[in-house]
């Protein structure tokens, strides 16, 4: 058998999308440019402001997704310690988190100096900076340091209930029917029907596991070996959901994940659409999704100092803020995500024991 492909061309091309909406939502929703060059274009901006935030639901579809794919390919769960997985995912998540909310807070103090406006936030006091180290800053309604921080919180917590559902199915179904599937089914319909239909709940997990829930359900639904019919239970349940409360975000995840389930049912997951560029905006959509916004708060600052109200230089200043959030994200990946600093500074302290070993020899 060949070794699974690290990387999924239908998914880096869904990412790299996704990110750049969100990255042109936050310049169209915050901040004085778009103000000001709303006159030119007011129909794009205010799609922009409206709309375009609803990429994270493709996010939410692909986390799902990729959950079932490496923790329970075949239904089960297949990793032998919840709660180390569970801390490998806080580590994986928090470590370049937390570098970007220290870029947020420098951005903000300098966005500060150039002007004043409400997308910018307050110099943060150490328990707001806790909260967010431990991602309870939703949970515990402290102002956010920077925008979409939420979504970071959410995806663990996500990650956390699918990993807890899957082991209590592994110790209740081990002498009897796997429960696994089901229960993770279960918890999507219960999302979907009930607490995605009550904002009340939008800092919990359960509001967003239908559409986290139907990108794992995709993933089972989508073994070649198994009947179409998952398949079309899936989609059923998802064209229900919306009959009984039309929500265009729940339409948004659905679509995904029988483009997903398809994609995968097809063999073109791993090919379709090939590219270079789009498999590098997909590689570096989470550090681009990271600082962008620190990104987007300087550049308006300087150019609604420099040219307040003035439409064409506010929209160039749009553009060049969509740029330079780009290559902020790929200097960000390359030197913070894929270098995983924590793990460097733990090889620094505490080497390997071979290398103490010869250091000492």
């Amino acid at each position: 058998m060949s070794p699974r492909p690290s990387r999924l061309a239908c998914v880096d091309a869904l990412k790299a999308v996704s990110s750049q909406l969100i990255v042109l939502h936050h310049l169209a929703f915050y901040g004085p440019m778009s103000d000001a060059a709303q006159a030119l274009a007011p129909g794009l901006i205010g799609w922009l402001a409206d709309y375009a935030r609803i990429a994270v639901q493709v996010f939410l579809v692909i986390s799902g997704f990729l959950a079932a794919r490496s923790l329970a390919p075949g239904g089960h769960l297949t990793v032998s310690s919840p709660m180390a997985t569970l801390w490998r995912r806080y580590q994986k998540l928090v470590v370049p988190y937390t570098v970007a909310i220290l870029v947020a807070i420098a951005g903000a103090a300098i966005a500060r100096t150039w002007m004043t406006h409400d997308s910018i936030p307050a110099a943060p006091h150490l328990m707001q900076v806790v909260a967010h180290l431990l991602l309870l800053h939703n949970i515990l309604d402290v102002d956010a340091l920077s925008a979409g921080v939420w979504y970071i919180a959410i995806d663990l917590q996500l990650f956390a209930l699918l990993v807890l559902t899957l082991w209590l199915a592994r110790g209740v179904s081990r002498h009897s029917l796997p429960l696994g599937v089901p229960l993770v089914a279960a918890l999507a319909v219960a999302s979907l029907f009930w607490f995605n239909r009550d904002a009340s709940w939008d800092v919990w997990a359960i509001y967003f596991f239908g559409a986290y829930g139907m990108g794992a359900l995709a993933f089972w639904a989508s073994n070649p070996e198994r009947s179409p019919m998952a398949l079309i239970t899936l989609a059923t349940i998802g064209a229900a959901a919306l009959v009984v409360d039309f929500r265009l975000r729940i339409a948004v995840a659905l679509a995904t994940a029988l483009l997903l389930a398809i994609a995968r049912r097809g063999e073109w997951l791993e090919r379709w659409p090939g590219g270079a560029m789009s498999a590098y905006f997909g590689k570096i959509s989470y550090s681009v999704f990271l600082v962008h916004f620190p990104v987007c708060l300087v550049v308006n600052a300087v150019v609604s100092h420099l040219a307040p109200g003035q439409p064409v230089i506010n929209a160039l200043g749009m553009g060049l803020a969509w740029v330079a959030s780009n290559m902020a994200g790929a200097i960000f990946h390359r030197y913070v995500e894929a270098a995983n600093p924590l793990r460097t500074l733990r090889m620094a302290v505490w080497p390997p024991r071979e290398d103490r070993a010869t250091s000492k020899a």
